[in-house]
Order: structure tokens, then sequence, then C-alpha cells
């Protein structure tokens, strides 16, 4: 296989692949795939999760390319429980072959080939253990059937080429992957204060909305989309937005603009409480010149809405009985305590009760301290997904 440490092109071909896969533009099987044929193999294996401790049922996960299904080259996810392999613990990022490690009568009557790799028509076997920065070990595994010819020193070669790449693509993944997830968080949180973010370009086109931004888009209450753009639902409130919106991206593109957030009231045909919206840009990092790029993040709260402060996460912070925190959530959301006693089902002398001792455990006076503290508490963020938004809104 000399061949295949010549062609620059299926070289440079087979690198961008992998970083493609790394950035989420395509899976890892399409790199994968093209690593089957380049080594003439069964399977190519990536192995993403290996288990910490060998007797514990734990799962890892594996991407499998190979065998065959109606013709066709099957991809495979699949869990990976195998800590019995010869071909663990090896030196980091070095490639080896089944030959490095035993010599082939002791392989053939290994219990791991006959009951594991036999099963599979799994014979010859390259592997390295490929390092990533979190400290994780992934294994990188081609092989083939006993009838074909073993790996050779071109074959190896070629893969300890390639091995440096798939470090740092998978790093890149890894980063990535992780920085998504601290998206997530932070969006759920913004979520669980009951703010409604959206993401718009230069002509409020909405690229990305969270849910509650759904929610206050569907009601019709101060905003609305036509034809994908978001508008404000008064002409004078919709003109006002408009040049908000362009100053925000004006002031994006000259050089000393402080970037500071752009701020406006918003009516509401329903009569309630304005809405409040505030919109910055996002920090962009392309060198281009043009903003066709530029986005920037709308937030829209709305004052009246009523607290979705998680009632388990309440009573742990105050210390109040579950009857004492439905209590305090009712006036949190700017109920009379007449009001919540009735909400509650509860007679007022009761809810009097209730009330003074909450005062007693939280060491405020006056009704209006409670409905503060409720408000600047971290309750809302301790709510499951199920609770992120009333139950009208999730219809």
């Amino acid at each position: 296989m000399t061949h295949i440490t010549q062609d620059f092109d299926q070289y440079d071909s087979l690198i961008g692949l992998i970083y493609d896969a790394a950035q989420g533009e395509t899976g890892w099987e399409t790199p994968l795939r093209v690593l089957k044929s380049i080594f003439q193999a069964n399977y190519v294996t990536l192995i993403l999760k290996t288990p910490k401790h060998q007797n514990e049922e734990e799962l890892g996960l594996m991407i499998v390319v190979g065998g065959t299904f109606d013709n066709e080259v099957a991809v495979q996810y699949r869990p990976y429980i195998h800590q019995l392999t010869p071909f663990a613990g090896r030196e980091p990022d070095t490639v080896f072959t089944v030959a490095d490690l035993m010599t082939e009568g002791e392989w053939r009557n290994s219990d791991y080939r006959i009951h594991w790799c036999a099963q599979k028509d799994v014979y010859h076997v390259m592997s390295v253990d490929i390092t990533v920065n979190n400290g994780e070990r992934l294994r990188f595994r081609i092989t083939r059937p006993e009838s074909s010819d073993d790996f050779s020193k071109e074959d190896r070669e070629f893969c300890e080429l390639i091995v440096p790449h798939l470090r740092r693509a998978l790093n890149v993944n890894n980063r990535l992957v992780h920085n998504q997830s601290l998206r997530n968080l932070y969006s759920q949180a913004i979520g669980k204060l009951s703010i409604a973010t959206l993401i718009i370009d230069r002509q409020g086109n909405i690229l990305e909305q969270n849910l509650f931004a759904r929610h206050i888009l569907e009601s019709g209450d101060g905003f609305k989309v036509i034809a994908g753009r978001l508008e404000a639902y008064y002409p004078s409130d919709n003109k006002a937005l408009k040049k908000l919106v362009k100053e925000a991206f004006d002031r994006a593109e000259e050089p000393k603009s402080p970037g500071l957030p752009l701020a406006m009231s918003v009516a509401r045909p329903s009569g309630e409480v304005n809405l409040g919206l505030v919109i910055e840009m996002i920090p962009r990092f392309d060198m281009s010149d043009h903003d066709n790029n530029s986005s920037a993040i709308v937030y829209i709260r709305d004052s009246a809405g009523t607290s979705q402060a998680s009632s388990d996460i309440a009573k742990k912070l105050f210390g109040l009985t579950p009857a004492e925190t439905a209590l305090s959530l009712q006036l949190a959301n700017g109920n009379s305590l007449e009001e919540s006693a009735e909400a509650l089902g509860i007679r007022r002398n009761t809810a009097r009760a209730h009330l003074r001792s909450i005062f007693s455990k939280t060491g405020i006076k006056r009704q209006s301290d409670l409905v503060r503290i409720f408000l600047n508490s971290v309750a809302a963020l301790g709510q499951t997904a199920h609770e992120e938004l009333p139950e009208e809104a999730e219809a």
C-alpha cells in the first residue's frame, strides 16, 4: 500500500474530512469510511469513551464503520463494554499491530481473538490510543480479515501521519461540545428567569429564539412576526424598534463604539404593563469587513409575568414548609393575601398564620420584603425542564 502516502490529493481530502467531522459539519463516519477504503479494512473503529472500571457494567461509546447489510457499508454507534482486550494500556499516541504485542501463535490462541474477533472475521489489527486534552484516551482501530495481508510498514507510516490530525480534531470537537454545553446552560438559565431571548440580523430577521420568546410572539401582545422579522405591535413602537436595531448595528461598526446595549419600552394591546426590550450586539470573531454575518441578541422581559420559581428549591432556600412555600410564591406573583388564600383554597386566618411563620423563619417584617427576596433569589434557576413555561405557554 505504498501508494497511499504518495497521493497528496487523497491525503488532503481525508484530513479535510477529519476536521469537518470535528466541527460537526459531517459525522465521524465520513472520514472513517474513507479510511476503511484506503486501508482495505473490514472495520474502522473510533472508541470515544471507555468504561472507567473493569468490574462495573459501565458502557463506553464507539463508532464502527464496517460489516455488510444489503451490500452497503454499515455504520454502527455501539456501547463499548470490552475491557479484556489486549490492546488496552499501550503507549499513548503510538501506532502498533498485533505483532508488536505477541507472537502469531499467542494471538491465534488468545481468548479475546477466539471469542470476540473471530466472530467478526477480525484477524489483523492496527491500533493507536490517542490522548486528548481532557486526559482521556480515545482508541482508534483498523482491522482486516485473516484472508487479507497483514498491515505493512507503509500502512503504519500512513497511520502515523494522520494520528496528529485525529488528536487535534478530537480536541477541537471536545471544546466545541463543551462550549455548546455551556451555551445551553446559559440559555436555560435565561429561560428560567422568564427572559425571552431572540437572535436577529440587521434586517430584524429572527435567527433563533427561546421558549419564552416564542410564547410572547405567539401571544401577539406587544410583538409580532411578519415575514420572519421581529416587529412591534403598534406602528409607533415598530418605528422606534427599527431605529433601535439600526443604531445597534451601526454602532457596532464604529471602531470606538462602547457597544453598550440599547433599550426601549413596548406597549401591549392587552393593557398590561409594557414589555421591556434590550438589544445587544453579539461580538464577531471573523476577519471580514462585511457585516453579513453580524447578529444581535434581543432580551424581552415581561414584568407582569408570573414567577416560575421552583417550590422545592424555595423550600430548601428558606426552610419553609410546603404550605408556606406555596403562599410565598403566590405573594411573589403579585397576589394579595386574600387572593393567595383563595387560590390555595385555605382560610384567610390560615394564610395569616403561614405568613407570620414565614416572617419568623426568613427574618423579614413586611410582605413587600418577602416578594423582593423571592424574586431576587436563585429559586427560579432550580426549576425542572417541564416547569420552564406556564402550562398555557407549552401548548
